[in-house]
C-alpha cells in the first residue's frame, strides 16, 4: 500500500461493499478503510463518514466513477 492514496469518502457499508465488490470484479487494487473506532464509539464515522477508498492514483477517476453510479443507482430506486 506505499503508493494507495485516499481516492474518496464513502457514506456507508453498503456502499461500501458494493463498492469493494465492483473494485474486485475489475480487478483494480484498492483498500476500503472505515472510520470506526471502538474508543470515540462511532464519533469519528458522524463527524468524517462511513470511511474511504485508498487506492493508487492512477485509478482515481475510474473509483469516482464507479461511486458516483453506485450513488446515482441508490438515489433512483
Amino acid at each position: 500500500m506505499e503508493n494507495f492514496e485516499r481516492i474518496i469518502k464513502l457514506e456507508n457499508e453498503i456502499e461500501a461493499q458494493l463498492v469493494g465488490s465492483i473494485l474486485e470484479e475489475r480487478g483494480i487494487p484498492h483498500f476500503i478503510r472505515t472510520f470506526h473506532d471502538t474508543a470515540y464509539d462511532g464519533l469519528i464515522q458522524v463527524v468524517e463518514g462511513w470511511g474511504e477508498v485508498l487506492a493508487p492514483s492512477e485509478y482515481k477517476d475510474t473509483i469516482i466513477s464507479i461511486v458516483e453510479d453506485v450513488r446515482q443507482n441508490r438515489d433512483e430506486n
